[in-house]
């Protein structure tokens, strides 16, 4: 099929000109998203090289030479003369969608591959980041006003492009990030970590001589316990020979700590790590669960010590996935749930996404396996009606008391195509009420939320709750009411500020 006449000839004009690929380099304030992403992973730390390939005017490379990183970085334009050199972290940030030519494109992949010893970072902008206007198509891009070409990649072309050239199983990390590891054992403990929740120790209720005399030599295993919920094998703990010379055996140490702490916190957090591997093998359908053999050192005694067989934990692990799919089992666990449930939805907080049921943690891991972290949403929308994940980002939640919407991003679960709205620019954005109803009841600001939601429904604020959804709405009624909000704290008009 022949392309619109005035299509066509768009192309034929921007083909005649040169990409300006040197203003795609633009000064920006602060770390870009897939370093500090990388950072705040844990994949970039004091301890790791970095290789910035395609690194622009090099501000990425200040902030972390200022934060005693070792890092260099190579740029066609602003740093060609850099020795290109193999790092343990190499970032390709927002460089293979400025390339018009698709072969070339391919093969700065390729030379930023060859130059990773641990982590390969690539970053691309995705299609949603198009703007709708002043951009002429060129080649299977656009070019820009500025004469700079853009290829727009959908998350999944991105991924089965980096995935089609390398020869790899890459890894969503956010919305249009990706990482591919060298070590199939990194990648697996990485994954896997991602569904391990954080969880204390148990408190000492009681004195015994032998723990009060060791306690140093109990600290890290007590830790090791509270991480992965087993006794470790003796070359996981650094101090195990210290702990048989000392104690007699890991066993007999364990044993003392359960006497100090209580059985229950003990069953608990085993109980919880062994449904975050279950987790972590459903999820791992989806790029090929692999063998027992290829599973890293760590995983493998995990799986030995809650499933006893490779086989049980698949089989579990298979069962809890396919449940994920089933509507009605996925209504019955939002309605058990903690969050703020509705008609046709059940909202949470970021920090109480680990304390779901493991139905629920798998049906909202399936999105993320595919987009990544999303940054900035701190509500998560599980949809109850029909099989989709929103992320919701609420940038003021703990400080403004009903915080308006920023942006929403959709995840489809049968056909991924997202869908992103900003609400940044609305004058009459929607708001959260009950904030509280979002958390954990552990949560340090739960009772102060709580307090606001009371005194609200004392002076009948949420009687017509079709009403206050939106700002404008929500300050009509505290105006009918007579009242105000000083921070966390609802007040006469009349009144003086107080704090929240």
């Amino acid at each position: 099929m022949r392309l619109p006449t005035k299509r066509r000839r768009s192309e034929r004009t921007a083909s005649a000109q040169t990409v300006a690929r040197h203003r795609t380099a633009l000064s920006r304030v602060g770390l870009s998203r897939p370093i500090r992403l990388s950072l705040e992973n844990g994949l970039i730390h004091a301890q790791t090289s970095v290789f910035d390939y395609g690194c622009g005017r090099g501000d990425d490379l200040r902030a972390l030479s200022s934060r005693g990183i070792r890092c260099q970085g190579w740029d066609p334009v602003y740093a060609p003369d850099t020795e290109r050199r193999r790092a343990d972290v190499v970032n390709l940030g927002y460089v293979v969608n400025v390339i018009e030519d698709p072969q070339e494109r391919a093969t700065a992949l390729h030379n930023a591959w060859a130059l990773t010893q641990q982590v390969l970072v690539v970053a691309a902008r995705l299609s949603l980041e198009a703007p709708p206007a002043g951009q002429r198509p060129y080649r299977d891009g656009f070019l820009t006003q500025l004469g700079t070409f853009q290829k727009y990649y959908d998350q999944q072309e991105l991924r089965t492009w980096i995935d089609g050239v390398l020869g790899v199983s890459s890894l969503a990390a956010a919305p249009g990030i990706f990482y591919v590891f060298r070590d199939a054992d990194a990648r697996q403990s990485f994954v896997a970590a991602r569904y391990r929740r954080q969880t204390s120790a148990p408190r000492q209720r009681q004195s015994d001589l032998l723990f009060e005399r060791h306690r140093d030599l109990f600290a890290p295993l007590i830790a090791f316990l509270s991480r992965r919920g087993r006794l470790p094998a003796d070359t996981e703990l650094a101090e195990a020979p210290a702990v048989y010379r000392e104690i007699g055996s890991l066993k007999r140490a364990y044993g003392i700590i359960r006497r100090v702490t209580g059985e229950e916190g003990w069953r608990r957090i085993r109980e919880e790590r062994a449904q975050d591997l279950l987790i972590y093998l459903a999820l791992g359908r989806f790029d090929g669960r692999p063998r027992f053999s290829q599973l890293s050192r760590d995983l493998q005694l995990d799986v030995k010590a809650f499933f006893s067989t490779y086989t049980r934990a698949c089989k579990e692990a298979d069962s809890l996935l396919f449940s994920a799919g089933d509507r009605a089992a996925v209504d019955t666990a939002c309605r058990a749930a903690l969050g703020k449930l509705t008609p046709s939805a059940l909202y949470v907080h970021v920090s109480a996404l680990p304390q779901l049921p493991a139905i629920l943690r798998v049906y909202e891991g399936c999105a993320r396996a595919y987009i990544g972290a999303v940054e900035d949403a701190n509500i998560i929308k599980l949809h109850r009606d029909s099989p989709q994940i929103s992320y919701l980002s609420y940038p003021q939640f703990e400080r403004d008391p009903h915080p308006a919407l920023a942006a929403s991003l959709l995840v489809p679960l049968q056909t991924f195509r997202i869908q992103y709205r900003d609400y940044t620019g609305s004058n009459n954005p929607p708001i959260l009420h009950r904030k509280e109803a979002f958390l954990s009841d552990a949560h340090p600001l739960y009772p102060k939320f709580s307090r606001l939601t009371r005194q609200e429904e004392k002076w009948g604020l949420y009687e017509r709750a079709a009403r206050i959804g939106t700002r404008r709405g929500w300050e009509q009624m505290l105006a009918e009411r007579g009242v105000r909000l000083a921070g966390h704290r609802l007040v006469r008009r009349h009144e003086p500020d107080g704090t929240s």
